[in-house]
């Protein structure tokens, strides 16, 4: 689902919370599930990747920052705060990932350049989009569902056309800032780990799977059901607050 739609975050979640993992659990625990996904999806995408090192080992270092911060925020946010805001940041995860579409189609109306995504590729990213990618990180670390929305938003903005490429690149940026999340997570003891590990497994083989058949299956079915389910999901742990 990550490789082809995104928004994978907005499954897992529910599901280890509905499952009796408290939030801070389920989000941490999640983080460490879906990491193995991304170099998986990354093979599959390793053609469209030709050519874009620079961009790789640029967007590495703010990823990671941004990473670190959000997972540190994460843990000295106490649990029955984080219970409170988790029905929001998961209203908007949701509807970033409604407005993708429309969100990439008015980047691509108000990209500054005409190059194509072969120039793009070779000139790097702008200052700008690292400083994006830092912030981006942050929110990645701290609660991701919805973070290659962001990712991908930038992309177009700057010019690419390229889906799959532009996937390729969200891919390892989210990978950057999962991988420092999950080091710190599991350092601190938050990890469920016969789940995270059961659930990598998963993860593996669906995010390579996915990365091949992104061109061959239909987003449109997959995106509205990410998107019913991440309401639902999203309403219904804002009422077990009430």
């Amino acid at each position: 689902m990550n490789s082809i739609a995104g928004g994978g975050t907005l499954l897992t979640f529910p599901v280890l919370v509905a499952a009796g993992l408290s939030p801070l659990i389920a989000n941490a625990t999640s983080t460490v599930a879906l990491l193995p996904g991304a170099p998986s999806s990354m093979l599959g995408y390793r053609g469209e990747l030709a050519g874009a090192r620079r961009w790789t080992m640029l967007i590495t270092l703010p990823s990671l920052a941004g990473g670190f911060v959000g997972a540190w925020l994460l843990l000295h946010t106490p649990g029955k705060t984080f219970d409170r805001v988790v029905p929001w940041l998961r209203a908007r995860a949701t509807s970033l990932f409604v407005i993708q579409r429309p969100l990439l189609r008015w980047a691509r109306g108000h990209t500054t350049t005409q190059a194509d995504d072969s120039s793009l590729t070779a000139a790097g990213p702008t200052p700008g989009l690292l400083i994006w990618q830092a912030v981006i990180g942050v929110y990645g670390g701290y609660f991701g569902a919805g973070v290659g929305i962001l990712m991908l938003a930038a992309l177009g903005f700057m010019g690419f056309t390229n889906l799959h490429r532009m996937n390729g690149l969200k891919n390892w940026g989210g990978f950057c800032m999962n991988l420092i999340a999950a080091i710190i997570f599991a350092m601190s003891g938050i990890v469920a780990w016969p789940v995270a590990l059961t659930m990598g497994i998963g993860a593996v083989c669906g995010g390579y799977i996915g990365s091949r058949a992104a061109q061959r299956v239909p987003q449109a079915y997959v995106r509205i059901a990410v998107a019913v389910i991440g309401l639902v999901s999203g309403i219904w742990m804002l009422l077990r607050h009430v």
